[in-house]
C-alpha cells in the first residue's frame, strides 16, 4: 500500500494556511489513490485536531514546531519498524536542510517551498505561486535529481471553488474580509474601523472570516454588537459560497488569493509577513487586483491605501470587472489533481 506522511502545523502564531493547503492536496491524493494511507504528523494536539476534523488521520509529536530537528529521534522510532514505499511531504518554514536531508532515510521527500531562494536535499519541490520562476529553480537545482513542480498550474484549489463564477453587480453591498487564521495584530479590526469611517459610501455589509486561532475574537464581537451590518464567520466550511455572495474582498496574502481568483471575486490584498510579499506584489505589478502594500513594514500607509482602494473599487464597476477577468486567467483550478498525480509517482 502506498503511504504519504504529511508534516505540517497550524496555530495562533503561523495560522492554519499550511495545514489547509496540505489538506487540499491530501484530498486530491486520496481521490486519486483510494487504496492508500495518508497520515499527518503535527507538533501539537491543536493542529492534529484540525486535521481529524477534515477526515484524515493525525498523530501528535508533542514537540516544538519551531525546532524540527529535535523531532528527528521521534520520527526515527516512528518509521523504523514500518516498511513499504513512503512519501514524506513537509510544509513548514522551520524545516532546515539538516532536517530534510535526514528525512530521506525514511522515504521520498516532498517540500512545499514559497521562497525560491535555496536548494534543499529533497526529491520533489513544489512552488505553485504565480510569481514562481521555473528558470530560478532550474538554476538552484542544476545537477540535482529533483522533480520541480513550479508555477500556477499547480495551485491546489479545493473542489468547492470549481465551476463557480462571480457576477458583477452595479453596487457593492457585501464585502468579505479575511486576514488569516491568527491575526495577532488584529488587522481585521483596524480594516473594519477604516471602512466604517467612510461616510461617502452607502451602507455595506461586512463579512469577516476568522479562524479558531484569532486571539482578538472578543474585541471583534464587541464591534459586531455595535454594528448591525457586521457578520463574523468562524471556521467556515463552505467558503466558496460565502465568497460568491460578496461583491468585493479584502485579503491578506496566501491561499485565499487563489480561491478568490478561481471564482473571480475582485479583491484588495496586502502582506503581513515576508513570505506573503512576493505574491501580493506580483498581484499589484500585474494589475490582477488591488495591492495595498506590506502591513508589517508600513502599517499606517497600508491601511490608508486599503481605504483608498476600497473607495475606488466600490465606486468603479469597470475596475471590478477588469480585475475579475484578470483573476480568472490566473489559475484553472486543476492544480491539486496535478500535484496528486506527480506526488504519487514518487511512491
Amino acid at each position: 500500500m502506498k503511504e504519504c506522511v504529511i508534516r505540517a502545523d497550524g496555530n495562533a502564531n503561523i495560522g492554519a494556511g499550511h495545514l489547509m493547503r496540505c489538506l487540499t492536496i491530501a484530498e486530491a491524493m486520496r481521490n486519486r489513490q483510494s487504496e492508500s494511507k495518508i497520515v499527518f504528523l503535527c507538533a501539537d494536539g491543536q493542529s492534529a485536531e484540525l486535521v481529524k476534523e477534515h477526515g484524515f488521520e493525525a498523530d501528535t509529536l508533542h514537540t516544538d514546531y519551531q525546532n524540527m530537528e529535535a523531532e528527528l529521534p521521534t520520527l526515527q522510532r516512528l518509521f523504523q519498524n514500518k516498511g513499504g514505499k513512503r512519501i514524506i511531504m513537509v510544509d513548514s518554514y522551520y524545516a532546515t536542510e539538516a532536517y530534510l536531508k535526514a528525512l530521506r532515510e525514511f522515504g521520498r521527500t516532498v517540500l512545499l517551498d514559497d521562497m525560491q531562494r535555496l536548494c534543499y536535499s529533497v526529491d520533489v519541490v513544489i512552488n505553485y505561486n504565480a510569481f514562481a520562476d521555473a528558470a530560478v529553480y532550474a538554476g538552484l537545482y542544476a545537477g540535482k535529481n529533483t522533480r520541480l513542480l513550479v508555477g500556477s498550474r499547480f495551485v491546489p484549489v479545493r473542489e468547492q471553488f470549481l465551476h463557480k463564477h462571480y457576477r458583477l453587480s452595479d453596487t457593492v453591498k457585501n464585502v468579505l474580509i479575511t486576514t488569516g487564521g491568527g491575526d495577532r495584530n488584529n488587522i481585521a479590526g483596524k480594516i473594519i474601523q477604516k471602512i466604517l469611517e467612510i461616510k461617502s459610501l452607502d451602507k455595506i455589509n461586512i463579512h469577516l472570516i476568522t479562524g479558531r486561532y484569532n486571539p482578538h475574537i472578543s474585541e471583534l464581537k464587541q464591534i459586531q454588537s455595535c454594528e448591525s451590518g457586521l457578520y463574523i464567520h468562524c471556521d467556515v466550511k463552505d467558503m466558496a459560497s460565502l465568497m460568491l455572495n460578496c461583491d468585493l474582498a479584502i485579503t491578506a496574502g496566501g491561499t485565499t488569493i487563489y480561491e478568490l481568483a478561481a471564482i473571480g471575486v475582485p479583491f484588495i490584498c496586502f502582506s503581513y509577513a515576508e513570505n506573503q510579499e512576493a505574491l501580493t506584489e506580483y498581484i499589484g505589478e500585474e494589475r490582477i487586483a488591488g495591492f495595498a502594500g506590506a502591513y508589517h513594514r508600513e502599517p499606517v500607509t497600508t491601511l490608508s491605501r486599503i481605504e483608498q482602494l476600497f473607495t475606488d473599487f466600490c465606486t468603479q464597476p469597470e475596475l471590478r470587472k477588469a480585475c475579475c477577468e484578470r483573476e480568472r486567467a490566473l489559475i484553472d483550478g486543476l492544480g491539486a489533481q496535478r500535484l496528486a498525480e506527480n506526488i504519487w509517482k514518487e511512491a
